[in-house]
């Protein structure tokens, strides 16, 4: 009897914990797994999955408990879902093309391109996003159902409207008659210290995650102003300050090293773009322990464009557009060496959505190894987007947001561009297996 006892104790603990529940399980043989980006691969594991969350992970490859559902990935590279840190899910029209998208389309046309959008990426192999300016609300709404379970989405981090000066990168009457421009909704300008506070709280009761602004010109401005700074000083300490009071964190569209430089002296948590970094900038980007995130695949759709139709772009843009293209990676070639942090981000939108992974061979080639370039579209970019709790890595306890390739990401990260599978908080949304 007692030999019986124990017999029975040994099988108890041994079996998965998930046997022990009686919930419904999905167990995922890995024939390799990167649960940690950064570290070292282990080899053939298992995941055990419940309730969209991790249970467990053990060596080798495992049946799991009676009645679970077998995912046989031992022949498949598995890793956590990756996460864009910079997108804009309601478009990814451009030039001519995306401003006559903008004065055509309706809210509801809008809301459905979103989600057509998201899918895309979610098929990526992107099961997080951050989504840096919309300014229908169609992707906070989005946000909520994905959240919500009753869409399959990725996770969304959403800053609503962003926000700029009259005149700068967000103004959207920018090309537009005059007596056109009362249609626009301007509620995101600001011109001075008490209209920028208010443009923030603007979008805090809009429910926003996370601040968007701007302290520079932009590339696609429909307006030839330049590249460089557009706010003043007292104009982007209000900005981040009211943001940080209401703890939103705040990203920063800049290109120009003066804006790049005024917005990380005020305290901003992430450069977007950063396409003229100088040794300055890397100074202060190390004191403020901010993100650098490149968004190096913007030039994709540039060129795309411009092969498909040299008018796609009108004079002003057009010139930006070529200076981009050519200058693209050089200030990642220089903040990566010098120990700046980087999330991944790609302003899909300005290129196509679901190209998602066309930035990991661009981070490579300008300097990052495929294991640095995987870490920043996982752990880094978990730790920008504050969801480091839930996703950026597989542990027990973090949502069972999951992907696999064939082939070996860390020697070749093209790769990522083909993901045969895709689970985002327990849901299988792709098997291509």
């Amino acid at each position: 009897m007692k030999n019986a006892l124990f017999l029975c104790a040994a099988a108890l603990v041994a079996a998965p914990a998930a046997a022990q529940s009686g919930g419904p399980v999905t167990v995922i043989q890995a024939g390799r797994l990167l649960d940690k980006p950064g570290q070292a691969p282990r080899g053939p594991s298992t995941l055990i999955v419940r309730d969209g969350r991790i249970v467990e992970i053990l060596p080798g490859k495992v049946d799991g408990p009676a009645g679970a559902k077998i995912v046989d990935l031992s022949d498949k590279f598995v890793l956590p879902g990756l996460i864009d840190s910079h997108v804009h899910l309601d478009s990814d029209a451009g030039g001519n093309a995306a401003f006559m998208e903008g004065l055509t389309s309706s809210d509801a046309v809008t809301a459905y391109r979103t989600l057509g959008n998201a899918k895309k990426t979610l098929m990526a192999g992107f099961t997080t996003v951050r989504n840096l300016g919309d300014g229908t609300g169609a992707t906070l709404a989005l946000r909520d159902f994905a959240a919500s379970g009753e869409i399959l989405a990725p996770r969304i981090v959403d800053a609503g409207r962003s926000i700029s000066t009259t005149s700068g990168h967000m103004d959207g009457t920018l090309s537009l008659g005059e007596d056109l421009h009362s249609a626009i909704n301007q509620e995101n300008l600001c011109d001075g210290v008490e209209t920028c506070r208010h443009a923030i709280r603007m979008q805090i009761r809009r429910g926003v995650d996370v601040i968007k602004i701007a302290t520079t010109g932009g590339v696609n401005s429909r307006i030839g102003a330049g590249l460089g700074r557009q706010l003043f000083d007292d104009e982007v300490k209000a900005l981040v300050d009211t943001a940080h009071l209401y703890k939103k964190k705040v990203a920063v569209h800049a290109h120009g090293d003066d804006g790049i430089n005024a917005a990380l002296a005020a305290g901003a948590d992430s450069i977007e773009h950063g396409t003229m970094l100088t040794d300055e900038s890397i100074k202060l980007f190390k004191k403020a322990g901010a993100y650098y995130v490149p968004t190096l695949s913007t030039v994709n759709g540039y060129i795309a464009r411009l092969q498909a139709d040299p008018n796609a772009y009108p004079p002003d843009v057009l010139a930006k557009v070529k200076w981009r293209i050519g200058v693209t990676g050089k200030s990642l070639e220089k903040a990566y060496p010098a120990g700046v942090k980087i999330a991944f981000g790609t302003d899909a939108g300005v290129s196509k959505h679901g190209r998602n992974a066309d930035e990991f061979e661009l981070m490579v080639k300008h300097g990052m190894s495929p294991m640095a370039a995987i870490q920043a579209a996982t752990v880094n970019a978990a730790d920008l987007l504050g969801v480091a709790a839930d996703v950026g890595t597989l542990e027990p306890g973090k949502a069972a947001d999951i992907i696999a390739v064939s082939g070996d990401p860390l020697s070749d990260v093209t790769v990522l561009k083909s993901v045969r599978f895709v689970m985002k908080g327990g849901q299988v949304a792709k098997d291509e297996r």
